[in-house]
């Protein structure tokens, strides 16, 4: 652009300029999203990029002006990047995002900062959204409104000044910080951000932002975290839970949970010794005659006191550094209990906590509400129905009777409440007035992947098989990095929208994990053809052994709806496996499709990719 005077030429003066990557802006619905080379110019009027053509004069492919410019900030996310530069920024300017990938980080702060420098006197946003907006959301706070209010505080001069230390004479004593703990390592990636190790505690600063949080650690060193990477630590004080019955009997527990009649129930009391405490559990155990017959098993809490700090466990390799994280812990995993501890029962109050979570909250629905028209389908937990709920379609899964508690299938709703992907099918609500319950989902019109595989064998394109495993690969991702495993995942647990676009489901078998590992109670079932040499031999599940499970989909997805080892019993697959033996290559299935099947495959889990791998391998064959 050139500003003309009436005596002279004034030519805008050149700040910074660039090669750098971009992101399509996706101003339709319908737009590609696709990833270009770019140079990119940044004067005192605009930033225009153009298209370098070997021998030719570079195009001009686009340009903002400076004063059109909302936000500049890093973007901050998990996501795989499919492009060569791996450090993306982000640009608002009037009601679009442009979002720009630098090589390295240094790279991305210099442009940045001379960004925000250049539009420091517009007038900007106050809040703004970390993460990419994609799929019909923003990764940061899940609004489905691409002009929704940013979730985070934008700072226009630069990084958000962090507070000063504490001096340890003020008035809060440490007593009274709020202390968290580390779940897993995290490496800065900003000036700003702080390094966290596994197990060490930090002292909350600030925790005003929904996504990253500022702590301090124990060299006093200040810093800012994502706050998925770290938990509340939880202090040895078990009289606030409603799980811990005082002043009973070994015999008055007994007799709460027989009258309860709740697999998985279990009360915390003390215990005969002094300070001692003991762990109660009801379980039906299935005899040698085949039928089920309830039991009560009584586990003492040991102490660990020769480790610095002491450590609580039930089960001795299950260490915890106090009571509370151990029963955390087994609310979501048996490791060597008779069963998970899946219902606490009090002896002073009904417990109906997970109950009344769901009936007070958005996701409680009327039964009248809801509309059945037609039986889509049914298997062994009970039917599908298509419905309508205020007009919308939706599919309504029921429970049959006798097959599993109210508990566990009120636990399933539980677990899809937290889980929100647009890969994953999404849950609308519940209803827990009547019986049988019901789960109300959104309405995927080809059914399950299984059946639309071979429902249109023969007319899939290449991309279209690719585009399927991405599909779910990217909603494991999701799962993965939310600390959850599937347990069972299949290409019949799958289920596909009118768009084509695959969607995980089925979550009746996913389990929240704080290690990365499950291990199933003794006698439980799993899909031997999807699944793993360590669930086969040792029911050990981890999102390692969903990799495996992945690696099969990916089989069925290029096999176009084949049973994986049609020719085999189960028993002869086992044996197959110990031998070493691995699905063949399907007839449709590209060299490098198959090697990542076979790096799913791998015998030992570490050897395995995580999901975020596959992933980006999958996006860079696309």
């Amino acid at each position: 652009m050139v500003v003309k005077y009436p005596n002279f030429i004034m030519y805008p003066r050149v700040i910074l300029k660039d090669t750098l990557y971009k992101k399509s802006q996706q101003k339709r619905r319908t737009s590609p999203s696709n990833y270009k080379e770019r140079f990119f110019v940044l004067n005192t009027q605009d930033l225009t990029y153009f298209e370098n053509r070997p021998g030719k004069k570079a195009t001009q492919k686009g340009c903002i002006e400076l004063s059109h410019i909302r936000c500049v900030e890093n973007v901050r996310s998990d996501l795989p990047i499919p492009c060569e530069y791996k450090y993306p920024f982000q640009i608002a300017h009037d009601s679009y995002y442009l979002y720009v990938f630098a090589p390295d980080n240094d790279c991305r702060l210099k442009w940045v900062k001379a960004l925000k420098e250049a539009t420091q006197l517009n007038s900007l946003f106050m809040k703004y959204h970390p993460d990419f907006w994609g799929e019909g959301k923003w990764r940061c706070c899940l609004q489905t409104d691409k002009q929704a209010t940013g979730c985070s505080e934008y700072y226009p001069s630069g990084a958000k000044p962090l507070p000063p230390t504490p001096d340890p004479s003020g008035r809060y004593s440490y007593s009274e910080e709020r202390i968290v703990v580390a779940q897993r390592n995290f490496n800065p990636k900003e000036d700003t951000d702080l390094p966290l190790h596994k197990d060490e505690e930090y002292v909350v600063i600030d925790s005003s932002e929904p996504n990253w949080w500022t702590v301090r650690d124990k060299n006093g060193k200040i810093g800012t975290v994502p706050c998925i990477y770290i938990t509340e630590k939880v202090s040895n004080n078990v009289e606030k839970f409603e799980w811990y019955n005082k002043d009973i009997t070994r015999t008055e527990a007994e007799e709460l949970l027989m009258k309860e009649n709740k697999d998985g129930g279990f009360v915390v009391r003390d215990s005969k010794h002094a300070g001692g405490y003991t762990v109660s559990i009801f379980a039906r155990v299935t005899g040698s005659d085949g039928e089920k017959y309830p039991q009560i098993k009584h586990y003492q809490v040991r102490v660990k006191e020769e480790d610095e700090p002491t450590k609580y466990y039930l089960a001795e390799k299950y260490l915890f550094s106090s009571i509370p994280e151990l029963i955390r812990y087994h609310q979501h995993n048996a490791a060597g209990l008779i069963s998970r501890l899946r219902h606490c029962v009090s002896g002073n109050v009904q417990n109906s906590s997970r109950i009344t979570a769901l009936k007070s909250g958005k996701w409680e629905i009327h039964p009248d509400e809801l509309i059945l028209s037609e039986e889509v389908g049914s298997g062994q937990f009970g039917s599908v129905w298509r419905g309508f709920w205020h007009e919308r379609q939706v599919a309504v899964k029921t429970v049959r009777k006798g097959f599993m508690s109210e508990e566990e299938f009120k636990e399933e709703a539980h677990i899809m409440m937290k889980l929100s992907h647009p890969k994953l099918v999404q849950l609308f609500g519940v209803v827990t007035q009547r019986s049988p319950l019901y789960l109300v989902f959104e309405f995927m019109e080809n059914g399950c992947l299984t059946d639309f595989l071979r429902g249109k064998k023969g007319c899939f394109s290449p991309d279209d098989l690719l585009t399927m495993c991405m599909d779910i690969s990217d909603g494991m991702v999701y799962l993965e990095s939310s600390n959850f495993i599937h347990r069972d995942l299949a290409a019949r647990n799958c289920l596909v929208s009118q768009d084509s676009v695959v969607k995980i489901s089925d979550f009746g078998m996913t389990r929240f994990v704080l290690d990365d590992q499950y291990t199933c109670s003794h006698g439980s079932k799993f899909p031997v053809r999807w699944s793993s040499p360590e669930v086969i031999r040792f029911g050990k599940y981890s999102s390692k052994s969903d990799v495996w499970s992945f690696g099969v989909i990916m089989w069925e997805v290029y096999s176009e709806g084949r049973t994986p080892y049609d020719n085999r019993s189960n028993a002869e697959v086992v044996e197959d496996l110990n031998q070493g033996k691995r699905l063949p290559k399907p007839r449709l299935c590209p060299q490098n499709v198959h090697q990542l099947m076979e790096w799913s495959w791998k015998e030992k889990p570490e050897d395995r990719p995580s999901f975020a791998q596959l992933l980006h391998q999958l996006d860079c064959l696309e």
